[in-house]
């Protein structure tokens, strides 16, 4: 296969998003915590129902990005009652294989993703999203924390919290609470036939609300995928906007490319980028941000990289939808003469 583009980060697949990724020359889709039935795990018949509505439109469903959090949050944490959530995720692995789903990425981020602001000004007026550390630092209350959670999916009810001053949970014990996780889902995933994608943490900063956070360096990276032992089942939902909100900036974004994509670990793409880097980032357009757009794409087709790109987060520009229509398909559409670019040039 090669580089390609799919239209995803929706919960609920409708006729009129398969039209608009149709129509805007996608091949696949993919979904982040689609919605469907289950308090503890996804069952194969209703995952099975997604595929069939996609390949119907022609497309295909190329990955599942989460599961809800509160189906693994105490695997995550290290909680009592995590071996039975462990169980039900092993069988949301297999459900997902059955469906014939080739890939369900996951995040190690028990209290999710911050942001500080969800409307800066950037180009042209355009809203985006931007975190400041300073911002969060001048807050020790857990109810005054809860702001800066998305507002989807209950995560603001259901994300743990640790206010200044009470424990915490280090990041070793992240490790701990990683390793069991992978070591149980790893070969079951391999079994299935599913590749499972981690995204980097957003922010990647080392601790957030008291909770440690594991993958916002390289060297991390590199830590758990020598803790796969060559899973062929081990990959990265590799967003190029966490990696370029790290300290190091575009520099992170290239080593995470040179040193995954020869070993065909990286699944998938989140291809996005923003101004800065942590402690203080806001997201942007493509092509104004930390990298050049062109270089990375030439640097993905240069090693080996033939999965899929997304869009991911994209500025809201005015009169646009509440998934912002417009914004992806400025994004989708820039990916699209990228790709092409990077092609003629492997071809020359």
């Amino acid at each position: 296969m090669s580089i390609r583009i799919a239209v995803g980060q929706f919960n609920e697949l409708t006729d009129e998003k398969l039209r608009f990724a149709a129509q805007i020359g996608a091949t696949g889709i993919q979904m982040n915590t689609p919605k469907l039935p289950g308090e503890e795990r996804w069952e194969e018949k209703d995952l099975r129902q997604l595929v069939e509505q996609t390949e119907a439109s022609g497309l295909k469903l190329e990955a599942i990005e989460n599961v809800p959090v509160h189906f693994y949050h105490k695997v995550m944490l290290g909680q009592p009652g995590r071996e039975e959530q462990m169980e039900n995720y092993c069988e949301t692995i297999r459900n997902v294989g059955r469906a014939g789903i080739p890939v369900l990425g996951y995040h190690f981020m028990p209290n999710s993703v911050w942001r500080t602001d969800r409307s800066a000004p950037g180009r042209g007026g355009a809203g985006n999203t931007q975190f400041d550390q300073a911002v969060v630092d001048g807050f020790d209350n857990v109810e005054d924390l809860r702001q800066f959670l998305p507002t989807a999916l209950g995560h603001r009810s259901a994300m743990p919290l640790i206010a200044k001053g009470d424990a915490v949970i280090t990041e070793e014990q992240m490790w701990d609470n990683y390793k069991y996780f992978i070591d149980a889902a790893l070969p079951v995933a391999e079994d299935a036939g599913v590749k499972l994608a981690l995204h980097p943490d957003d922010p990647p900063v080392p601790m957030l609300g008291g909770v440690a956070r594991l993958f916002y360096k390289l060297e991390n990276f590199v830590r758990a995928y020598d803790l796969a032992n060559s899973s062929s089942a081990w990959t990265l939902d590799l967003c190029l906007g966490c990696c370029s909100e790290m300290i190091g900036g575009k520099k992170n974004v290239q080593e995470m490319i040179e040193y995954f994509g020869p070993k065909g670990s990286i699944s998938y793409i989140h291809f996005r980028d923003v101004q800065g880097t942590v402690p203080n980032f806001i997201e942007c357009f493509i092509g104004e941000g930390n990298f050049d757009p062109a270089e990375v794409m030439v640097m993905l087709y240069k090693n080996g990289f033939d999965g899929f790109l997304l869009d991911d987060h994209v500025p809201q520009m005015d009169g646009d939808t509440p998934w912002n229509h417009r914004g992806r398909a400025h994004a989708i559409g820039y990916m699209q003469g990228l790709i092409r670019m990077a092609q003629h040039l492997k071809a020359a």
